[in-house]
């Protein structure tokens, strides 16, 4: 008796957590009077575009943590119509990523969110809907959008990550170098973070335990991504932008 695979269904996120709780030490002059995520790129702030990216695919509700200049980024935050803002409050404590995924787990329901730093920029119109059509929750335990060193701007690391074809990340361990930078946006089931310490911490060491069981995945974006991470990176994806209009 021949059997048919059963097509998957592809489960569009409707939450998503951006990360805006960070000092941007980094990103000083700029954000001596403002948030990290108020600092514009081509027009746009940063939290603008992620924003407009998570609304394009559906999104309809965005968990935003504040810790420094929060009531400024409150106050942008109310000007948006096309999406659900709830804010995270960290003012009293940075709680890094996966501490602040924690403190707002209550926050996001038992589907599958989207997790989205603010310091990223791309180009690829149909990364975050490859990204969401990947999603196998039987397979993986967080997936990951990653984009070859070589198509990165801003970012000047070593590199993070190696894929093999079924999708499955590899971190560089002790590799000198990796082909693939984290562009800052993943996907993950949140009962994954009910077992996440309530301390500050980051992401990392989840996702080399992922890793370990092979159940950290990646989707590779096509375009440019812009890291921008400091005043120089800032005006080189400005740059960018500015360049492709």
């Amino acid at each position: 008796m021949l059997r048919r695979r059963r097509a998957r269904v592809t489960l569009v996120p409707t939450t998503a957590m951006v990360l805006a709780a960070g000092l941007g030490t980094r990103m000083r002059p700029l954000t001596d009077d403002r948030p990290k995520a108020l600092v514009e790129v081509g027009g746009k702030a940063l939290i603008d575009h992620v924003l407009d990216r998570l609304a394009a695919v559906g999104v309809r509700r965005a968990v935003v943590n504040v810790h420094a200049f929060a009531d400024k980024l409150e106050a942008h935050l109310r000007s948006r119509r096309d999406l659900e803002i709830i804010i995270s409050d960290e003012r009293d404590r940075l709680l890094e990523t996966a501490g602040g995924l924690k403190r707002a787990r209550h926050l996001f329901g038992d589907t599958p969110i989207l997790v989205a730093n603010i310091d990223s920029v791309w180009t690829d119109d149909a990364a975050l809907s490859r990204l969401i059509a990947a999603w196998e929750p039987a397979r993986m335990d967080d997936l990951l959008l990653t984009i070859p060193k070589d198509h990165a701007l801003g970012f000047h690391g070593p590199g993070d990550f190696a894929i093999d074809g079924d999708g499955v990340l590899l971190h560089r361990g002790d590799l000198a170098d990796a082909p693939l930078a984290y562009m800052g946006v993943h996907m993950i089931n949140p009962s994954i973070i009910d077992r996440f310490p309530s301390e500050p911490h980051g992401m990392f060491g989840h996702w080399m335990g992922f890793a370990a069981q092979g159940r950290l995945h990646g989707v590779v974006a096509d375009g440019v991504w812009m890291h921008v991470g400091d005043p120089a990176a800032r005006d080189a994806a400005q740059a960018r932008l500015m360049a492709a209009r």
